[in-house]
Formats: structure tokens, C-alpha cells, sequence
């Protein structure tokens, strides 16, 4: 599976982000897809995720209430919305895949597929 991410930019702080991120080379439904995001000399950290139909999501506390992840398995894409961002939201926004079989997890290491990273920067 190969992914792309895009969508990222500068906004200020309070404002709104789309990210999205669009799959080929498999059968996109079969993957839980995730959002994750790392700033320099940080580890990369859980974001948000969602199962394979679009039922099943999972945020990070951090971003609770204010990010919406959501897909369309037709256009093989998983979004990321981004409301109400503070300059804390700011890093590299990496999407990644795993097979709904696998068991569900925030761990960066135990997803398979990732994509190249689109920057966010809220700016106070």
C-alpha cells in the first residue's frame, strides 16, 4: 500500500486544517488507517484513528473534540480535520495503514504502511 498525505500548511492559532491522505496498491477498506505527527527531537506520537468501514475511531486526548478523522473507502482516502488548532498542534503529519486484523493499536512500530508527511505550523 502506498500513501500520500497533503493538505498541511500555516494557519493561526483557532483556525482550521484538512489533511488528507489517499491509498493505492491494495484494497483500501482492508486497512485501519491512522494519523500520527512528530516534531523534531520528539518521538512520533498517536493522532487519530479509523477502522476499516469508518465506524470505529479513536483520538488521542490531546486531540478529543477538536480533530475529526473520517474516510472514503470509494475515493480511498482518509481525512484529517483540524479545528480549533493551537500552536502545540504543530509537527509533521505522517498517515499510515495497517490491516484490520491486526489488533488495534497506537504504536507507531506495529503500523506497516506510511506516508511521506505533510508540515503543520499554528502560528499565536
Amino acid at each position: 500500500v502506498q500513501l500520500q498525505a497533503f493538505g498541511g500548511g500555516l494557519v493561526q492559532a483557532g483556525g482550521s486544517l484538512r489533511l488528507s491522505c489517499a491509498a493505492s496498491g491494495g484494497t483500501f477498506s482492508n486497512y485501519r488507517m491512522g494519523w500520527f505527527r512528530q516534531t523534531p527531537g520528539k518521538e512520533r506520537e498517536f493522532v487519530a484513528r479509523i477502522g476499516g468501514s469508518g465506524v470505529v475511531k479513536y483520538y488521542d486526548d490531546s486531540v478529543k473534540g477538536r480533530f475529526t478523522i473520517s474516510r472514503d473507502n470509494a475515493k480511498n482516502t482518509v481525512y484529517l480535520q483540524m479545528n480549533s488548532l493551537k500552536p502545540e498542534d504543530t509537527a509533521v503529519y505522517y498517515c499510515a495503514a495497517v490491516r484490520t486484523t491486526a489488533v488495534a493499536t497506537t504504536t507507531p512500530g506495529r503500523w506497516n504502511y506510511w506516508g511521506q508527511g505533510t508540515q503543520v505550523t499554528v502560528s499565536s
